[in-house]
Parts: structure tokens; sequence; C-alpha cells
């Protein structure tokens, strides 16, 4: 069950929100729309859900052109940031509506509604009204919703956005399962660059309306086609032309011909990782990233003079090179 997004282009008064975007999610895949807001990730989710029609382009979803049907007639599963819960229904009603519309049989309904409470880790929470749980098991109920319909594809609008971030990081890894699990096309929506990372098998990063680039996460992470999709993917410094990881930046506490000195402006622990803000001897600042062992072998503080050196570094509008701050 496939979706293409072709030669896709849609207009608000002047503003363009999507600029000739062509799209792919492959059957069974998860796919993340990713880029900052205004990007044009929403409006192409709305557009393949059938919320929006575009004013050129296609949409084609398991090999038919869906672009001017309703979205009831697309076989699609939608889930928005904000839960869009019946309030006055129960877990177990707001579930079961979508096949109640379709005038199921009822006994059907009670056998896909409890089983999609399993799946969803709700089986206890049937009798309960959208105001007695939480953010995250809100959450988790409108995807049971949108799977009870069994759809062709699972369109996802940052469903995890309005939650905090250790919520957040608990659904992520559920979310990964649960695709796992049922393996039905889903696209996500997010503008958080470690979300899509960790979540969806490809990667579809959008600015002003264009795509950047698309590829698996590690792909884009390790071969960035542009600064933006640099900065996007992963921390990075930025030296002039020159861009950094962070994790590239070896400290050493003695020069060996090849590095240069910097000072140690502040230390920050983050579990783990620490950070390192340095300060080259010219004036310009940077970042490190090192494991938690490596800043106490090296007897890191602020004041401290060491050393640095470069790993790897990419310049962009020239083939890549070795550059050294």
């Amino acid at each position: 069950m496939s979706i293409a997004a072709r030669n896709v282009s849609k207009k608000f008064k002047d503003f363009v929100a999507l600029d000739d975007v062509c799209v792919e999610a492959p059957t069974g895949s998860l796919t993340a729309l990713l880029g900052p807001s205004g990007g044009g990730k929403s409006t192409l989710l709305r557009v393949i859900a059938g919320l929006e029609q575009p004013d050129s382009g296609q949409v084609v979803i398991s090999g038919e052109d869906k672009t001017g049907l309703p979205p009831q007639k697309r076989g699609v599963g939608f889930v928005f940031q904000h839960y869009a819960a019946f309030k006055h229904m129960t877990v177990f009603e707001n579930v079961a509506f979508g096949l109640k519309i379709r005038k199921q049989p009822r006994g059907a309904i009670n056998q896909k509604v409890y089983e999609l409470l399993e799946l969803v880790q709700l089986e206890g929470f049937a009798g309960r009204y959208p105001a007695q749980l939480s953010g995250g098991q809100r959450q988790r109920m409108a995807l049971a919703r949108a799977l009870a319909i069994e759809p062709e594809v699972l369109l996802l609008d940052e469903p995890f956005g309005a939650l905090d971030a250790r919520v957040r990081q608990e659904l992520r890894v559920w979310l990964r399962r649960l695709h796992e699990e049922m393996r039905v096309t889903t696209i996500l929506v997010t503008h958080d660059q470690e979300e899509a990372m960790e979540v969806s098998d490809r990667i579809v990063v959008m600015n002003h309306g264009r795509v950047e680039q698309v590829g698996a996460p590690q792909e884009l992470y390790e071969h960035p086609a542009s600064e933006f999709v640099m900065g996007f993917i992963g921390p990075v410094n930025r030296l002039g032309q020159t861009f950094i990881r962070p994790h590239d930046i070896e400290i050493r506490l003695t020069p060996n011909g090849s590095t240069h000195e910097a000072t140690v402006d502040h230390l920050i622990y983050l579990g783990f990782e620490v950070r390192a803000e340095l300060t080259l001897k010219d004036g310009r600042n940077l970042w490190a990233q090192l494991r938690r062992e490596e800043a106490k072998s090296l007897e890191l503080e602020s004041g401290k003079l060491v050393y640095v050196s470069v790993g790897h570094s990419r310049v962009f509008g020239r083939p890549a090179e070795e550059v050294h701050p």
C-alpha cells in the first residue's frame, strides 16, 4: 500500500506552501516528513489525506489516483497533534466510532475494539472518558481509533508534539514497535530530528515547500546533500563555510602539530555525555561532544587550555575535503 505525491504544488494566496513536491512512501514503510515550521510538511500530509486539494499534481495510493476523492474514500487513518477525541464518549465508544459509521455488526465491533485496546495497551480503560486519561493514553486511543477502520495508510501529524519530553520518548518506542507489528504504511510529520531518526525507515527533509533530501536516517546524517540538511539533521558547528559535527572534535592536553589551541568555557553534563563549549585562539566558538569518562580523564574545567583536532568536516558548494579550524 504505497503512497506517492507527484509534482504537488499548493499556494495559500501569495504563500507557496508546496512547490512541485515529489515524495514516495513504500509499502509497509514508516516515512518521516521532517523540517521547520512553515516548511510544508503538514500541508503535504493534508493533501495526501484529502483535507486540502493541490493546485497541481497527483496523490497516488496503492497505485490508484486519489487526488479528486474526499478523505473518507481514500482509505487513510489520520491522527492529529491534538487528539480530537469525542469528549462525551468513552474510550471504547471513541475507538468504535468509525466501525459503527460503517455499520459493522455489534459482535465484530466489540471484538475489534478490544483487540485494538490491547494492542495499544489500554485494555483496562475501555469505560473511561478522554478527560480521565493522560496525554499519552489519549494519543494511543487516537491511534487505536485510526487503526479500527483498517486504513491502507496511516498519517500522523505531530502526534506527540503536545506531550512532555519523557512521554514523547516512551511513545516513540511504542510507535516503532506498533509499526513493526502492524506494518501499515505510515507517514509521520515532525519537526523533531531525534524523533524522525529514532522511529522512521526513511526521512524526507523539507524546507520552504521543497524537498531538500530523502534517505535513511544514517544516510542523511553521514552524507547530507546541503548545508540545511547537515544543520537540521543532528548538532553541528559552523566555522565559516566549514561544518563539523561535535563528536568529530577531539580534545587533547598536548599539541601534536595538527591541533589548535582552545580554552574550555563551560562544561554541560548530560548523563553519560558531556558538552564542552570552547573558544579557539582566534576567538571563534565551537563545542565538542565527549563521553563522561573521557571528560573525566582529561580533567576538563572552565578556563583550562586544551588542544583540538577535527576528524571529519564538510564544505558545501565544492567537493568535500578535510578542513581544519
